[in-house]
């Protein structure tokens, strides 16, 4: 096996960036998940509740974060810390600090998406505050993450998206792209579904191991274009993902594992480095 794939989503919810090669954190690649839209109660907005953000390209320089769209100029943010006082923000039921940045952002949303983008604005996680990972999956250990769902890198294999695009030409649907899952690592590995059985996934050189903690439960995010925010086929491939049951014991739609990182914080990871893993006993 390999990695095939390495993604950052340096703003929660927009487009991501695909890399040769990134940096492994505790808190997940290097600069992902780092900024987060909210709106006027501090709440994160994600494209469950506003499907255009998927239309927001994201690049980063070495001194800019830069956000892009076809309806405005593109915005360049520094990458420099701002300047403010901290806001306490929510994502899902966890208080985060995090530092506001210009009001420049939010006229420029307005601007790109219409009114559907009023009120919000762009936040960065405040380094010096730690956000825990659930207890529950972590066997004893800890784990911390910045603006992420829940857990600091997600992994997706190549296998388990073939097995799924057939399931879908098979019932008369289209096949979809493995970014509509918003994956940080993705796995070259024949065998569907193998990584629901990994306990940990590591590097053969040994420079990093990472832990398989949780299935990955799927919303409708995945039934969006993450280029034209268009929905092709509603439903799907959410419906198609409860048909083939890949996690009996759970209820509803799983594709992929969160994982946190247990061996390799600083080391670098690259597209094409070779993995073992060991895998689950039964």
């Amino acid at each position: 096996m390999e990695i095939a794939q390495l993604n950052i989503y340096p703003v929660k919810s927009l487009q991501g960036i695909s890399l040769s090669q990134s940096v492994l954190q505790e808190h997940g690649l290097a600069w992902d998940r780092r900024w987060m839209l909210v709106d006027a109660q501090q709440r994160f907005v994600t494209q469950r509740q506003l499907p255009a953000l998927a239309t927001i390209g994201v690049e980063l320089t070495d001194e800019h974060l830069v956000l892009s769209h076809p309806a405005v100029d593109p915005l360049r943010l520094p990458l420099a810390e701002p300047e403010g006082n901290l806001r306490l923000v929510n994502v899902w039921n966890d208080h985060c600090k995090a530092r506001p940045e210009s009001e420049e952002v939010t006229r420029w949303l307005e601007a790109a998406l219409g009114e559907q983008a009023q009120g919000l604005s762009l936040v960065r996680f405040a380094t010096e505050f730690s956000r825990a990972v659930e207890e529950d999956f972590l066997d004893g250990g800890s784990a911390h993450t910045y603006f992420a769902d829940g857990y600091p890198f997600l992994i997706t294999t190549t296998g388990s998206l073939n097995a799924l695009n057939q399931a879908l030409v098979d019932g008369g649907q289209s096949p979809v792209p493995m970014n509509r899952f918003r994956p940080n690592i993705v796995i070259k590995c024949d065998q569907a579904w193998a990584e629901d059985h990994w306990v940990t996934l590591s590097a053969q050189s040994g420079n990093f191991q990472l832990t398989l903690r949780k299935a990955c439960k799927r919303c409708k995010i995945i039934t969006i274009d993450q280029q034209s925010a268009a929905v092709p086929a509603p439903a799907e491939p959410l419906k198609t993902l409860v048909v083939l049951n890949t996690q009996p014991t759970l209820k509803g739609a799983h594709f992929g594992q969160n994982a946190t990182l247990l061996v390799g914080a600083g080391s670098v990871i690259r597209v094409g480095d070779a993995l073992a893993a060991v895998v689950r006993e039964i």
